[in-house]
């Protein structure tokens, strides 16, 4: 049997197939989540609402994307990534049709709070999970592409939600975002498969030996994994450096109107981000794999408090443009490099219920971070301290992984085999 799938095996080695699924997924979860800030100035002005409170919309469902990944990397383990990614882009779609039709800031937060911050928390961890089991030699570069589907995501979606909003104002604008979610999301959602040996294939398209059963994947349980100084230390750093992480995609663009900057332009400084997130995630994941994957996690958190201290000296277009950029490189490596580094310490057999455990701490992050910073600016009608505050948290997260690395030889092998 083996052999005649061998026979009839596409050139194409379908992990590339979920490697692309994942990227719609992210890019259109995402997308949609990052043009928030395009809509801030709106939905403070129809609902006469503060910037913290707004905000908070944002923080909400950030929270849930990141938090959920607890629930819904298990199931994804346990019942496969695809029914949970097509829920997942069905619930942004009704939520963002929804938040179209709130008459209140408190409806919004239900609407996209909830259906965004859901359906994203139930397709990412699932989606990118199921990228880990398909590659070994070219995890970092396959996770790297699967993730940079939300560095396109923010590269294209908020110009499209300010032209959106420009055209037929913002509640029309998220009905759009939320047919495109539906429509396109629950389509490409079909194309994740958690296994490559149901195709008689090995991680990296390399063909299984005869044999009259699947071998069960390596790797550690949930809880043997969650309770190992890697797993904590990691969560540790992903918590702190949290809290500042996603200050730029809620607050960058009004900072920029209150320096004069005009709403197209700063709009398009989160496409920036974009830019530089999708540079991040194709060259920094790859290169992940050649200097060693932990070692750069280091250098990511590094790299993303150095563009935070750009920003606190930035005022014109140009300067914001330059922190927008080096900013989105090292996220978007941070995103790309993250899953990687977990399936490398602790295997594939739980790898989704894993990262959703860890992404926990990025959920406590997000709901705090970018709602404080929107409550500091409404009390001192500044961002320097948030700004301050987001570079310092990198350097601690930077500083517990470079106290809690393994040596080389330790690194390469999962938890399991030491």
């Amino acid at each position: 049997m083996l052999e005649q799938a061998a026979w009839f095996r596409p050139r194409i080695f379908y992990g590339w197939f979920v490697v692309a699924a994942a990227f719609a997924v992210t890019f259109i979860g995402f997308g949609c989540a990052y043009t928030f800030s395009a809509f801030l100035e709106q939905l403070e002005h129809d609902f006469g609402a503060s910037r913290g409170s707004v905000s908070l919309v944002f923080s909400l469902a950030g929270f849930l994307y990141f938090g959920l990944g607890i629930v819904s990397g298990p199931l994804a383990d346990r019942f496969g990534s695809r029914p949970l990614a097509i829920a997942g882009m069905v619930l942004i779609g009704l939520g963002l049709a929804l938040a179209s039709v709130a008459q209140s800031l408190a409806e919004v937060y239900a609407a996209y709070g909830l259906g965004v911050g859901v359906g994203v928390g139930c397709a990412y961890v699932p989606a990118i999970g199921a990228v880990q089991r398909w590659f070994v030699r070219r995890r970092g570069f396959a996770s790297g592409l699967a993730v940079s589907g939300i560095g396109v995501g923010t590269l294209a979606m908020p110009p499209l939600a300010s032209l959106l909003i420009a055209s037929i104002g913002w509640r029309g604008a998220y009905l759009a975002l939320g047919l495109l979610a539906l429509v396109l999301g629950s389509a490409m959602a079909l194309l994740i498969e958690n296994d490559p040996q149901r195709r008689g294939l090995h991680p990296d398209g390399d063909d299984l030996p005869m044999q009259t059963g699947r071998a069960p994947a390596a790797g550690a349980a949930v809880g043997e994994a969650i309770r190992s100084p890697r797993f904590v230390s990691l969560y540790a750093a992903c918590l702190i450096c949290s809290f500042g992480v996603f200050v730029p995609f809620v607050h960058l663009v009004p900072f920029a109107r209150d320096q004069g900057i005009t709403a197209s332009s700063a709009a398009l400084l989160l496409s920036v981000i974009g830019v530089g997130s999708t540079a991040g995630r194709f060259l920094l994941g790859g290169l992940a794999d050649r200097m060693g994957r932990e070692r750069s996690l280091l250098l990511m958190f590094i790299g993303m408090a150095v563009a935070l201290a750009i920003w606190a000296a930035s005022s014109d277009v140009w300067a914001l443009a330059a922190f927008a950029f080096v900013y989105g490189v090292f996220y978007g490596g941070w995103v790309a490099v993250l899953p990687a580094v977990v399936m490398d310490y602790f295997g594939g057999r739980n790898v989704s219920g894993i990262i959703g455990v860890l992404y926990t701490s990025v959920a406590f992050g997000t709901l705090i971070g970018p709602s404080a910073a929107g409550f500091a600016f409404d009390l001192s009608h500044s961002y320097e301290l948030p700004i301050i505050a987001s570079a310092a948290t990198n350097i601690i997260a930077a500083v517990i992984v470079a106290l809690t690395s393994r040596p080389a030889a330790r690194r390469a092998k999962p938890l399991t085999q030491q």
